[in-house]
């Protein structure tokens, strides 16, 4: 194939040519006239499985014939020669080991490093060590380091690398597969020295990054009939610019660092590049001006001296559009309607960009037009419903199962899947709205066991008390028992109560996740102990580490890829998004062990090779044909920084204006200003006019017939409320996790106060201060009735602050009248209405001449005078339904007294009812009359009618559609029929 030479021999292709079209191009070009065997002792080695992927289309799509061996780069060793080397062991295997490691020197040493960190510890450590592998450094190579200026930090990671030192010992341990590839590597390079193969090897579509991939390019380069074909190689760097290209530290974030290092390690000069096929670049004139973009610092002089000699720039961006977006939220729909219209015009695209949030929101806006993308990187495996399901299973061994933890288990699609998932759909219904109306916070197994047997569900609240009401496991166990523990409890809620299968393991998720687990089982004995928070943790790794490749049907046309899938172009469209700074590129990660001076001082990869990789995909890929670049202003409330490679371009262009830079820049904002406007045209709502302030008056007949006391004051402030709770039969629902509030509060020191008072009655001597608060400790203070020790703390001292004062007041209460009832059910009737009011009086005092002392307690302040004779009529009530008789065990003379006593800390006292300006027969005719007006049909219950203040909330606020009207708004009466 090729002529001898005593050179290396490298080729390349320029950034935006179509590089596995070209490669295949170049190589049918060269075995032209050659017997079709011929092809079939080529060695093609190529660095992804999407690239030999596309090489095999394009073979197929043609003429038939025999296809060259087509290799990965991690499956160049000689299968015979592997026979002779170690059995490598498994990534997780060494992963496992590395954290029982860090995890006994952490116990060993705490002041190294906090516990949280120990997966996050062994995950980098073994990182290190494959770069290291890679790189071919040892630990010895590390601990020569000089470190005079690191002392402290270096003791602390040299504690680190001595743990692992064994793995780097030969005889010791079996390799990992970095080392293992190494060793394969080395024993490669070993027989192409004794022996050269005399067939022709090609090493395509790799920079050189890692070391052991730039040794075997090196050695390709030299083999007989060997070559290189680098991607993207930018035949417009000048010499000069290559030369500068020698240190690390400062030019490794270049996107043609790699190249010359290679060049350098192989003696070669830019010119001694060929070009590997005729395929020129999409547009020569936006590869120049890309070229001059990215040079490495100082770049003034370079665009000052080179710009004017670019051609014109209107022409060479014709097809760049820059599309610069308010929101990220904007930036996905703008690409979503892009990669839409492409896919309706039959254009291949390709959506490129590290941003994985980016990428979902994209999917989630294209699925309203039922598109697809095809998504390289597939769902990490802890998002899918199995990983999801069981991670959230782990955590039941952490602690008492809490009401929000039941329900979302119960909720998920896998729970009891193995037989009648609806009848389980509907338990759980009535379970969550039981929790919520009872305030479970942490369910017990007993209780849940006796709703099931009132509702009918005795054998599911069986199960479910069975299956998930298991105390927390304390201490550390083996990772194996963790394992078999987690999976057989999985397992059981999964199949529920009478089945012995579920849909946990099937389908591709439950394939895949199953096919993960496994492999922890049969690695698990090289595990370390662990209690419950460290075994979710690891569980929770391991399986962030997994994808799951889309297996639903994808459109063919329309692809998300990484930034490094570029190399095998082929999208007649690219859209890079997500270009700003900190995204692409991806700022370096703080390293716990090595700084960058360290690194290079090591042999090892400086942490701007990420940003000099990202740099050349990017090259890459904004010389394709049609080119998008996207990114929002702002993200998370705060302003973005455009990509460094996008600023440059920008910069550049704005200063040649010679070279119509300004007016070309400015076309391709105007470009993508046309998409953001369809954008901002989907996404903005029909207008609608704004709800009026309602006011519904239902049928007569639908109106209430009772209500409460309490009820009135509603009925009076806020009549919708009512309608909403009493016409509609709406309920507000309580929260899951009901937090303490004022209502659990009231009705916890009424308890208080009504067993107080009972106790004294019957005995005194019972009446101080200290009995009070014994009261206080057995009801608020049990962990049963309120399960949140702050609270309870807090309570109990609220009622501490007013026990003095209370048991004072008391005594001159029952020097006036004996407490009689307590909890005191009442009816009072208007049969002309065919109307009940009920109330429930918190105590009733009698005296000796026969008269009603009523009091009613209050947490916080009492209502005044004012407001007890307009709004809150509930004592003036009461103190009417008793002289009308409408408690049935009271039969008393008058009602002497109605008082509220106030328990607001700081200022506690007693508010009395007017009676004298407000009689009870008065209050009673005032109380009919206004009944008889709320049964005229055209009466309305009108929203928010009289609250006290503006900022009062209602439960049926978002009902009545409050904040399109306001208060000052009239009422629109609507008569319902």
């Amino acid at each position: 194939m090729f002529e001898p030479s005593e050179a290396p021999r490298v080729f390349a292709l320029a950034p935006g040519v179509d590089f596995p079209a070209a490669l295949v191009a170049g190589l049918k070009q060269r075995m032209a006239g050659q017997p079709p065997e011929a092809m079939a002792r080529v060695e093609l080695i190529v660095n992804t499985t999407r690239m030999a992927r596309r090489i095999r289309q394009i073979f197929d799509a043609g003429p038939a014939t025999l296809l060259p061996r087509i290799r990965l780069l991690t499956e160049i060793a000689d299968p015979i020669a592997l026979a002779d080397l170690p059995a490598p062991v498994s990534p997780l295997r060494r992963r496992l080991e590395l954290t029982g490691l860090v995890s006994k020197l952490l116990d060993a040493q705490p002041d190294l490093a906090p516990r949280t960190a120990l997966f996050d510890l062994a995950d980098s450590l073994a990182t290190l060590m494959d770069e290291m592998q890679d790189e071919g450094v040892s630990p010895d190579d590390i601990a020569q380091l000089d470190v005079s200026d690191e002392s402290g930090h270096w003791q602390r990671a040299l504690s680190f690398f001595n743990i692992v030192q064994r793995y780097f010992e030969t005889g010791e341990e079996a390799p990992d597969v970095n080392a293992f590839r190494r060793l394969a590597l080395e024993q490669r390079l070993k027989d192409w020295e004794i022996a050269p193969p005399t067939h022709p090897v090609i090493l395509a579509g790799s920079t050189g990054s890692r070391g052991g991939t730039n040794r075997l390019m090196n050695a390709v380069a030299r083999l007989p009939q060997g070559a290189l074909v680098l991607p993207g190689f930018d035949f417009d760097t000048p010499a000069s610019v290559w030369d500068g290209l020698t240190d690390a530290l400062s030019g490794e974030d270049h996107p043609q660092f790699r190249f010359a290092r290679l060049m350098h390690g192989l003696g070669l000069r830019p010119d001694d590049i060929a070009r590997w096929s005729g395929d020129a670049a999409p547009n020569d004139g936006r590869n120049r001006l890309v070229s001059l973009a990215l040079r490495p610092a100082p770049v003034t002089d370079q665009w000052r001296d080179e710009g004017p000699s670019l051609p014109d720039l209107t022409e060479a961006t014709a097809e760049l559009t820059l599309v610069e977006a308010a929101s990220q939220r904007d930036e996905a729909t703008a690409i979503a309607l892009r990669l839409r219209q492409a896919a309706e015009d039959g254009v291949t695209a390709a959506l490129i960009t590290p941003d994985r949030m980016l990428t979902r929101q994209v999917t989630a806006a294209l699925d309203r037009w039922g598109i697809l993308p095809d998504d390289s990187a597939g769902t990490p495996l802890q998002l899918t419903p199995p990983g999801r399901f069981l991670r959230h299973v782990s955590t039941l061994f952490q602690q008492d199962l809490t009401a929000d933890a039941l329900l979302t288990l119960l909720k998920h699609p896998l729970t009891h899947s193995g037989h009648d998932r609806g009848e389980h759909l509907r338990a759980t219904r009535e379970l969550e709205l039981h929790i919520r109306n009872k305030s479970w916070p942490y369910p017990q197994p007993d209780r849940l066991r006796a709703w099931g047997e009132a509702e009918g569900f005795g054998p599911w609240a069986d199960w479910v008390a069975a299956s998930f009401c298991q105390p927390p496991v304390h201490g550390t166990h083996p990772l194996s028992d963790w394992l078999e523990l987690h999976v057989a409890r999985a397992e059981a809620i999964a199949a529920g109560p009478m089945a012995e299968d579920s849909e946990l393991w099937k389908e591709a998720a439950g394939r895949k996740t199953r096919a993960t687990v496994d492999g922890l089982r049969d690695e698990a004995g090289y595990g370390t102990d662990l209690d419950s928070w460290d075994y979710a943790g690891l569980f929770h790794a391991i399986l962030s580490q997994k994808e799951l490749p889309n297996t639903d049907e994808t459109h063919p046309e329309i692809m998300i890829w990484g930034p490094q899938e570029t190399r095998a172009m082929g999208p007649e469209l690219l859209i890079l998004g997500g270009l700003s700074e900190g995204s692409w590129p991806n700022l370096p990660g703080a390293d716990p062990w090595l700084n960058r001076r360290m690194r290079h001082k090591a042999g090892l990869l400086v942490p701007e090779r990420r940003i000099g990789l990202a740099a050349h995909d990017f090259q890459q890929a904004v010389a394709a044909p049609q080119v998008w670049l996207t990114r929002a202003m702002k993200s998370d409330d705060a302003e973005t920084v455009p990509s460094r490679w996008l600023n440059r371009l920008m910069n550049l262009m704005n200063g040649l204006p010679a070279r119509q830079g300004p007016e070309a820049l400015a076309a391709m904002k105007q470009r993508g200003a046309h998409w953001l406007a369809l954008a901002r045209a989907l996404e903005t709502p029909r207008s609608s006019p704004p709800a009026t302030r309602p006011s519904p008056a239902p049928p007569v007949e639908a109106r209430p017939r009772t209500l409460s006391v309490t009820e009135i004051k509603t009925l009076l402030r806020d009549p919708f409320h009512i309608y909403a709770r009493r016409v509609l039969k709406l309920q507000a629902l309580n929260p899951l996790q009901r937090a303490p509030d004022a209502l659990l509060r009231g009705t916890l020191i009424h308890e208080v106060l009504e067993e107080f008072v009972r106790q004294s009655v019957s005995d005194p001597a019972q009446l101080t201060t200290e009995a009070l608060l014994r009261l206080s400790t057995q009801i608020v203070g049990d962990p049963e009735v309120v399960p949140y020790p702050t609270t309870r703390h807090l309570w109990q001292a609220r009622l501490a602050k007013v026990a003095e004062w209370f048991a004072e007041t008391e005594r001159a209460r029952q020097q006036i009248a004996r407490p009689v009832h307590f909890e005191q059910m009442g009816q009072g009737e208007i049969p002309a209405l065919g109307f009940t009011l009920r109330g429930k009086a918190d105590r009733i005092d009698m005296d000796e001449r026969g008269n009603a002392h009523l009091y009613d307690y209050k947490t916080g302040a009492a209502p005044s005078e004012k407001e007890q004779l307009h709004f809150d009529k509930q004592l003036l009530l009461e103190a009417a339904m008793v002289e009308r008789g409408a408690f049935k065990e009271l039969q008393p003379r008058h009602t002497e007294r109605a008082v509220f006593v106030s328990l607001a800390p700081g200022k506690p006292r007693e508010v009395p009812a007017p009676l004298a300006e407000a009689p009870a027969q008065q209050v009673w005719a005032e109380f009919e009359t206004l009944m008889t007006r709320w049964f005229e049909p055209d009466r309305g219950y009108t929203a928010r009618a009289a609250l006290l203040k503006e900022s009062d909330s209602s439960d049926y606020d978002h009902l009545s559609r409050f904040g399109e009207w306001d208060v000052t708004d009239p009422a629109e009466r609507k008569v319902l029929s």
